[in-house]
């Protein structure tokens, strides 16, 4: 089974500071989520703890916070089921995926208590591929990761190539389905985004952040980095924490790979389950939640924060 490298004791104490994660009071918080949930009739009755802290840790323990959270979570699952439903890694339609990247998440935590991530794109010649699969894989690894994060994060650090990434391939990404995958993960996700750093961009990236800057704050964008070489990379991530790919010491980037497919397939039956744990908009009180509502989609597109 896949597991994370968890952290020491004191890089624990690190990112239980930065989470205000109180271990006396933290199993109190979680168990008044649980009755929250069993009060809100359109909501799950119960589910899965480890996920549940997660959500507690990426709202910083506050319980108001966390309740939007995952009614926000549970509320995208009912009305976006494209994104949410088939997680099949066996599937001819997600293999054109699986096939043409590597993703993994990296053994060990930066000093400031931070997984790093680590996303490419392994061939240009690929272009027949629905994008709701995309969204499909996103949702299927985010899964993966918050059912082993055992100990939290004080943060994420994502690392994008772009080498392969081709004129073609943006065309076929309209900002209807950006925002829907931009309010998918950094609304609703208990994920707290603290750098990306983009590599090898293409000759078309201000073509690319036209595309998603009307969708976020001046905040995130202030934590995405472009860098012309490795050596600029090296200054915000050390090479132990870097796949061989990237001059460092944490083996081939498939490696990692693998081991994220393996566990997809391996969680199956799993997957099945949280299909249903979504909501019901029939027993929401006061007015249901629609597509529209969710996404905005009545007026202009409004941009989206993030912690």
């Amino acid at each position: 089974m896949f597991d994370l490298d968890q952290p020491s004791p004191d890089q624990q104490a690190l990112i239980r500071q930065a989470l205000n994660e109180d271990v006396n009071t933290r199993d109190k918080d979680l168990e008044a989520i649980k009755e929250w949930l069993r009060k809100e009739p359109h909501l799950p009755d119960t589910w899965d703890d480890t996920m549940l802290m997660n959500f507690l840790r990426s709202c910083n323990f506050s319980l108001e916070k966390t309740k939007r959270r995952l009614d926000k979570y549970f509320t995208v699952k009912a009305v976006v089921p494209e994104f949410f439903t088939d997680y099949d890694v066996a599937s001819p339609e997600m293999r054109k995926i699986l096939d043409v990247v590597e993703v993994g998440t990296m053994p060990g935590i930066t000093p400031q208590g931070r997984r790093v991530h680590i996303a490419r794109i392994v061939t240009p010649e690929y272009e027949d591929f629905d994008t709701n699969y995309c969204g499909k894989v996103l949702f299927m690894l985010a899964d993966v990761r918050l059912k082993i994060e055992k100990a939290g994060s004080a943060g994420e650090v994502y690392v994008l190539d772009g080498e392969n990434c081709m004129l073609k391939h943006l065309f076929k990404f309209s900002p209807i389905f950006v925002k829907k995958i931009l309010v998918s993960t950094i609304d609703v996700l208990p994920v707290k985004i603290k750098e990306v750093h983009v590599i090898n961009a293409p000759s078309f990236v201000d073509s690319i952040l036209a595309l998603v800057k009307p969708f976020l704050k001046e905040k995130i964008l202030k934590r995405l980095h472009f860098h012309k070489d490795l050596s600029t990379l090296h200054e915000y991530i050390s090479k132990d924490l870097l796949p061989e790919e990237y001059e460092g010491t944490a083996g081939k980037l498939k490696l990692h790979w693998d081991k994220y497919l393996a566990a997809c397939e391996d969680f199956k039956p799993w997957f099945k389950e949280q299909e249903k744990i979504k909501a019901d908009e029939s027993k929401r009180p006061g007015k249901a939640t629609s597509y529209e509502d969710f996404f905005g989609l009545h007026g202009s597109f409004r941009t989206l924060a993030v912690d």
